[in-house]
């Protein structure tokens, strides 16, 4: 678990380190005055406008696991290779959004100046309300939809998905305890039994309970754009495989003779 927390926060470093230049088809890397020492830059990864692009939806109160799964999945690649996507945060202006977990982050675009996006993903906040009502969030998603081959909602998300009316019959499930609000509040919707589905997709459109259920609907999409093989690639890459056996609320440590 400790190494998925330092891949998600060097996931965040790098993404609050990319430069928005006002283009919408290149970002230039930023300077730093740093020392010598310093490899900071050996780890940025630049835009390339030659690939598909996976857009991260961000606004103050969001959660944190639902930006850092989908930059853990889509950043990795074997070494030696190239990489395969773009990964890019976005919020409505370019000040710095604090996370539900109070981690800062600086948006890589706005509204305004967000490139052309392969996939969106909608993240969610515990009280959707503000983002719900703010038009111009709705309307980024309406608009980014248009282009995007997919588009995924994690957790509340669903809500803003809803708000959007770009997923009229399509099925879509939300955070566990609030599919009945969900249906209620958007009656065209085809709402799952979130007790029992932790994903699912319809066409275009993805969504899962959000939190840690943010990684199955990024490693099932990272599949459908890759191979069975990246996927893999990347689960062991998360050690994914070390949580496999593992039971809530157990201690896993090494016994040490004579302790």
């Amino acid at each position: 678990m400790n190494r998925i927390i330092q891949i998600s926060v060097l996931a965040l470093f790098l993404l609050s380190s990319c430069s928005d230049q006002g283009s919408t088809s290149s970002a230039a890397l930023p300077e730093y005055s740093a020392s010598a020492s310093d490899t900071l830059t050996k780890h940025l990864i630049p835009f390339n406008a030659e690939l598909p692009t996976i857009g991260l939806l961000m606004y103050n109160g969001v959660l944190t696991t639902e930006i850092t799964a989908a930059a853990d999945v889509f950043t990795k690649h074997p070494e030696g290779e190239d990489q395969r996507f773009n990964v890019i945060t976005i919020a409505e202006t370019k000040k710095s959004i604090v996370t539900e977990e109070g981690l800062t982050i600086v948006p890589d675009y706005t509204f305004a100046t967000c490139p052309q996006l392969t996939v969106l993903f909608v993240p969610s906040a515990y009280d959707m309300y503000s983002q719900v009502n703010n038009e111009n969030i709705v309307a980024f998603i309406k608009k980014k939809n248009e282009e995007t081959e997919y588009t995924v909602s994690n957790c509340g998300g669903a809500q803003l998905i809803g708000a959007a009316g770009i997923a009229k019959g399509k099925k879509i499930v939300t955070w566990i305890g609030g599919g009945a609000q969900l249906q209620k509040d958007y009656p065209e919707l085809l709402v799952q039994d979130d007790a029992v589905v932790t994903y699912v997709e319809d066409g275009k459109f993805l969504s899962s309970n959000g939190n840690l259920a943010s990684y199955v609907s990024a490693l099932n999409l990272v599949e459908k754009m890759t191979s069975p093989e990246h996927r893999a690639f990347v689960e062991s890459y998360l050690y994914l495989d070390r949580l496999q056996d593992w039971e809530p609320g157990a201690r896993n440590q090494e016994l040490v003779p004579g302790s």
